[in-house]
């Protein structure tokens, strides 16, 4: 039987259609190692310029390291680049989203291939194990209706639309029939789920929580206009992990209205105030460095982050992204102010985490991934990363850890 190695590139819904193609893939082998594989699928992401430039790097150096072997491109660059790489013939075969669930029978094709399909499909597939995983991710949703001015994803994953519920259901019910305790609620824009269901996030939320085996939950990236009443009255359940990932962007509201955005920092603000007073850590995204982000809206937008109670964040400097509006708007900003800017909010967020550890160091219910030479690392209800050394084997086991050394590194713990 031929080989396949995965080579995945971005977010975990992409980690989650990786796990899709695998489940399909009958009449081949899985292989972990690049060079025994026959064929490789390159799952791709295109969210930056600098990410289609991994991705062809990547293609590249397969290309001289290995010019016999069968490169197939998926994920979202065959929306985007896929015409241009098999036509230069870079790769031998181009798949979209919506053809992965018949990639068994697509890469048995002996002719080079084209096949981008559409992006109105919605995935059926129910993944019963993640290949080196002790978490789940459950995709959710697909695609997105806003138009952030920055974002390419809804051009190549197309708008939002919902798996069935009891096909999520089904799936977490698998799962944890298998071992798995936590699950990652993913998705392309999660907190649009079951919008036009006349269902809700937390209407799945609260079915999710019942299912035996179900330990902890965990969401994907929010939007503040999506965290409404319904959500806000499970905030306290026991299954809920103690911390949602937020998305702002930007705390300047100039930036915010250039952006496309759909929240303003007053109302933000707020929403993060309430959700910290129950206990909660906070994450969020933050785009550094955009076209107009002049030192007037740096300076504000600054002051603002501190006055936020964050303890995590996503921060990248902005990247092009040919195809959006945001790569025609005229007051870019260096690189070296960005890269500058960058370093100084990461800063900020790095010391508000330490601070917030330092006062959550005890009842932490971690599961641990596998470990190496007695050193375990996994998550805490508060998406904190935390090392266990211990003379048992403790890998895929949930341990309560009460004596923490806290550092501005990290949190440690012998068990």
């Amino acid at each position: 039987m031929q080989k396949v190695y995965f080579k995945t590139f971005g977010c975990r819904t992409n980690q989650f259609d990786t796990q899709i193609m695998m489940s399909k893939l009958q009449e081949f082998v899985i292989t972990s190692k690049e060079e025994e594989s026959n064929i490789i699928i390159v799952n791709s992401c295109t969210v930056t310029n600098g990410a289609d430039s991994s991705v062809r790097g990547y293609i590249n150096s397969i290309e001289r390291k290995y010019p016999d072997k069968k490169v197939i491109l998926a994920g979202c660059g065959s929306h985007s680049k896929g015409e241009s790489l098999f036509e230069a013939k870079k790769v031998f075969g181009v798949i979209g989203h919506s053809e992965k669930e018949n990639i068994n029978e697509i890469i048995k094709s002996p002719k080079r291939f084209y096949q981008i399909g559409d992006l109105k499909h919605i995935d059926s597939t129910i993944v019963e194990e993640f290949i080196g995983k002790s978490r789940a991710f459950i995709k959710i949703q697909e695609g997105c209706d806003f138009r952030c001015s920055y974002c390419i994803i809804p051009y190549v994953r197309g708008d939002a639309r919902s798996h069935k519920e009891e096909t999520i259901l089904a799936q977490v019910e698998k799962l944890a029939n298998h071992g798995f305790g936590e699950f990652i609620l993913t998705g392309t824009n999660v907190g649009s789920y079951g919008q036009e269901q006349g269902s809700s996030v937390a209407k799945l939320l609260k079915r999710m929580s019942q299912i035996r085996g179900v330990r902890r939950i965990r969401m994907g990236s929010l939007e503040p206009i999506q965290i409404d009443d319904e959500f806000k009255e499970l905030l306290q359940e026991p299954w809920m992990a103690k911390h949602l990932h937020i998305a702002l962007q930007h705390t300047s509201d100039r930036m915010l209205e250039l952006m496309n955005r759909r929240n303003s920092y007053s109302s933000d603000r707020e929403l993060f105030e309430e959700i910290a007073s129950k206990g909660y850590a906070l994450g969020t995204d933050y785009i550094v460095g955009h076209p107009g982000e002049g030192e007037k809206e740096w300076s504000e937008a600054i002051q603002r982050v501190k006055n936020l109670p964050l303890t995590h964040i996503h921060a990248f400097s902005y990247s092009k992204r040919d195809g959006t509006v945001s790569a025609t708007m005229k007051e870019q900003v260096r690189g070296d102010i960005a890269k500058k800017r960058h370093k100084e909010l990461t800063q900020i967020i790095k010391e508000k985490n330490y601070n917030f550890r330092k006062e959550h160091n005890k009842n932490l219910e971690v599961l641990l991934e596998n470990g190496k030479n007695g050193v375990y690392h996994g998550f805490d209800q508060y998406f904190n990363r935390v090392s266990v050394t211990s003379d048992d084997d403790l890998s895929s086991n949930w341990v309560l850890l009460n004596k923490m050394e806290v550092t501005d590194e990290e949190s440690k713990a012998q068990f």
